[in-house]
């Protein structure tokens, strides 16, 4: 196969893989396609360099920087954050909607309290969708009174 069509297949895999980390960041793909990008347009410019041995020594010249800076990116955009952890005690006080019916004396009911479901309990019985708040949590199960 002649270095030109090479360094134009290069190219075309190197931005195929451009693509796809577009579509699924973190998944660095950016390393090889920009070496690959890079090397098939050094080829389509030298096409003597692209068979030789100087290709390998370029691909490494590339993926090195562009490794390092793809890793400091990265670290940038996704910052590591502790893990979120809802004390029992914080809940006390906060509003949510019935998902499933409570009733007084069993924990069958639910209750979606921000982004999370408990189990819930009430004095009276309370219909899905009704708004109430928390009144004392223990465990995973809240009870609560309407609004």
């Amino acid at each position: 196969m002649d270095p030109f069509t090479v360094a134009v297949i290069l190219i075309i895999a190197g931005a195929a893989f451009l693509i796809f980390e577009a579509f699924s960041p973190g998944a660095f793909m950016v390393i090889p396609g920009t070496v690959l990008v890079i090397l098939g347009l050094i080829g389509a410019a030298f096409p003597d360099i692209l068979y030789s041995w100087w290709s390998p020594v370029i691909a490494l010249v590339v993926a090195i920087p562009v490794t390092l800076v793809t890793i400091k990116g990265y670290q940038r955009l996704a910052v590591p954050e502790p893990p979120t952890t809802t004390v029992v005690d914080s809940l006390v006080g906060r509003t949510g909607r019935v998902t499933v019916a409570t009733e007084s004396g069993n924990m069958r009911g639910k209750v979606k309290i921000g982004s999370d479901t408990w189990s819930a309990t009430s004095d009276e019985p309370i219909e899905a969708g009704a708004e109430v708040i928390v009144e004392s949590s223990e465990g995973v199960h809240v009870h609560v009174r309407r609004l």
